[in-house]
């Protein structure tokens, strides 16, 4: 508890990496509309919103939960390459 709100947030991270398995549309969905206008909840995913329907196997659910999501969203769109595909940190050459 900080300063009397209670702060719950849910991360969803990498939506849509995989097609999901049937009834995923509505487990989420149920999750998400239990969520809405009370709680945090922040997703990841790098699928346009368009393919979450197939993504989901259910277009009338993805529409419903995108539409929750939404709502009151921030979007911050990360263009450019992975960060994991980026070399770390420069090595000094090695010494044979």
């Amino acid at each position: 508890m900080l300063g009397g709100v209670k702060c719950i947030p849910r991360l969803i991270d990498d939506m849509g990496l995989k097609i999901l398995p049937a009834k995923s549309g509505e487990i989420l969905l149920e999750i998400i509309m239990r969520r809405y206008e009370n709680r945090s909840t922040m997703m990841t995913s790098n699928r346009p919103i368009e393919e979450w329907g197939k993504l989901l196997s259910d277009v009338p659910a993805a529409g419903a939960i995108l539409d929750r999501l939404l709502h009151h969203a921030e979007i911050i769109p990360i263009n450019g390459r992975s960060y994991r595909l980026q070399p770390t940190a420069k090595q000094p050459p090695s010494k044979k």
